[in-house]
């Protein structure tokens, strides 16, 4: 027998972990939290009104809880391997939290530009502990991510927002862990879409996957918004978008060109679910399948649901759906409908506790 601790393999980091399928500069140290790595979860809840199999990628379990960890890593590392000492983003929250952290991580200065009053306060929270310059500005985040352009031309500051192409490089890397799980691609992957970077990436990381041999399909994609919020299926921007999905509040996405392509390419599409749809599937997916996503994560489930509802068949396929934040980056949207969050108020007696509970 031999003595000591077993060997031991701990996730090291998308870009440690696929460093040779990302196109950063050589020798780049990465700055990382071990970001990735995130579970794909069965849904039985799914897979039984599907008749098919339905995964989810919960991307909460990043560091900062959301799947923006993925692209920070590799941008801030460029970042600080072309010598920048500064990075801004504009955020509806998930950004800003992400690139806080890694900005603090690389010793870097994180300036974030954020839309007034449209900011869940964890995910502020999150930006205002890890040091970030917070700067508010009257208008939507459309107008903010202009002003981080501009400051990016004009100024010694590196822009973080999805327009930068590293971003997607880090991202991708969410699909080469769904093949590497599953063994092959999907036939569909559903996901929630503000500024469009997300789907791209995916697409990127499938179409990269199926060209290497490592994938024999490549998924249709569907990418699903709010309908306050839905440019890309109107086919025009939303001046004033509105949503209680704050994480996709966005009138005019930055990769819009990018994402009709992963759409026309996947022969998928997008579609609009409501706000009332996207909170009933945040609850029913935390009490079915045991897994609490921000409102706007719950926007590809919701989109599932109603395409069920309108006749299409999932029956026989394989079909895995991105829940992209955490629960509680958001807990005031969650408990609006809830009113009193206590059911009943006993004495200390075990008798009387089991009454209440139902059970005597």
């Amino acid at each position: 027998m031999t003595s000591g601790p077993w060997p031991r393999r701990q996730w090291l980091g998308v870009i440690e972990e696929y460093r040779d399928l990302l196109e950063l500069p050589a020798g780049l140290e990465a700055v990382t939290l071990r970001e990735g790595g995130t579970p794909l979860v069965h849904s039985e809840w799914l897979t039984g009104l599907t008749g098919g199999q339905v995964w989810l990628k919960v991307e909460a379990n990043n560091p900062t809880g959301s799947f923006k960890d993925r692209g920070m890593t590799a941008a801030i590392s460029v970042a600080r391997h072309e010598g920048a000492q500064a990075v801004v983003c504009a955020s509806t929250g998930n950004t800003s939290a992400s690139m806080a952290a890694y900005a603090a991580k690389a010793g870097l200065k994180p300036l974030v530009l954020i839309p007034e009053g449209k900011i869940a306060a964890g995910k502020m929270a999150q930006a205002v502990v890890h040091g970030a310059q917070i700067i508010m500005v009257r208008g939507n985040f459309d107008h903010c991510l202009d002003l981080a352009r501009g400051l990016a031309r004009d100024y010694p500051v590196a822009l973080v927002n999805s327009v930068n192409p590293v971003r997607l490089q880090g991202q991708k890397t969410a699909s080469f862990e769904i093949v590497d799980f599953l063994g092959d691609a999907p036939d569909y992957h559903l996901l929630p879409v503000g500024n469009a970077g997300n789907i791209a990436a995916y697409w990127l990381g499938y179409q990269q996957y199926a060209e290497l041999g490592r994938a024999s399909r490549k998924p249709v994609m569907r990418g699903f918004q709010a309908e306050g919020a839905a440019p890309l299926v109107t086919g025009e921007p939303f001046p004033d978008p509105e949503t209680k999905a704050t994480a996709i509040r966005v009138g005019n996405p930055a990769s819009w060109h990018l994402a009709e392509m992963a759409a026309k390419e996947s022969e998928g599409r997008f579609a609009a679910v409501s706000d009332a749809q996207i909170l009933a599937a945040q609850v029913e997916l935390a009490r079915r399948d045991g897994v609490f996503v921000e409102p706007a994560s719950a926007a590809g489930v919701a989109g599932m649901l109603a395409e069920l509802a309108a006749g299409q068949s999932y029956a026989g396929k394989t079909v895995v759906i991105t829940v992209t934040g955490h629960g509680l980056k958001d807990t005031a949207t969650a408990l609006e409908s809830f009113g009193d969050i206590v059911d009943n108020v006993v004495d200390a007696d075990v008798e009387a506790a089991a009454a209440a509970a139902g059970l005597a």
